[in-house]
């Protein structure tokens, strides 16, 4: 009886490890926070742009467990009005690696209410997002890829 019990313990023990260990593995691809954008690559017609955000601008990207919004500024523009300020956001589906973008709210109506699919990769601090942004009217055909840091 007593070997039997301890079987039982040893038993639930190591299920309950494995439980924690995927609940740890899930938690690596938590988007959950504020990330700020420090670099992003765009690729039109296998011709590649870096663009390096840490300089003259910033971007940064809020994330909870629904909704998505990103807020970019110029850093060193005119105090007034022709201060250039982007905005955008919406619902995200997040599937394993594969992350959706579903952009419910942005200034030019011909981004709105488009899906953007995205590989996405944490490792540590940094968030690395993929993927395709095709919007027909705005003759836009090309590949991203966002290198954001986790702000603390």
């Amino acid at each position: 009886m007593k070997f039997k019990l301890i079987i039982a313990v040893l038993a639930t023990g190591l299920l309950l490890s494995f439980t924690l260990v995927k609940t740890r593995q899930r938690s690596t691809t938590n988007l959950n926070g504020t990330w700020v954008l420090i670099s992003g690559t765009t690729i039109t017609k296998e011709v590649s742009t870096i663009t390096n955000y840490t300089q003259g601008q910033q971007m940064i990207k809020i994330i909870n467990d629904t909704h998505f919004a990103f807020l970019k500024h110029d850093i060193n523009s005119k105090k007034d009005s022709t201060n250039h300020f982007d905005a955008g956001g919406g619902r995200y589906t997040l599937k394993g690696d594969q992350y959706t973008e579903y952009l419910d709210f942005y200034a030019d109506k011909n981004w709105e209410n488009k899906a953007f699919n995205f590989t996405v990769q944490i490792k540590g601090d940094t968030l690395i997002q993929k993927g395709a942004e095709k919007v027909e009217n705005e003759n836009i055909d090309r590949v991203i890829i966002e290198k954001y840091i986790r702000l603390k």
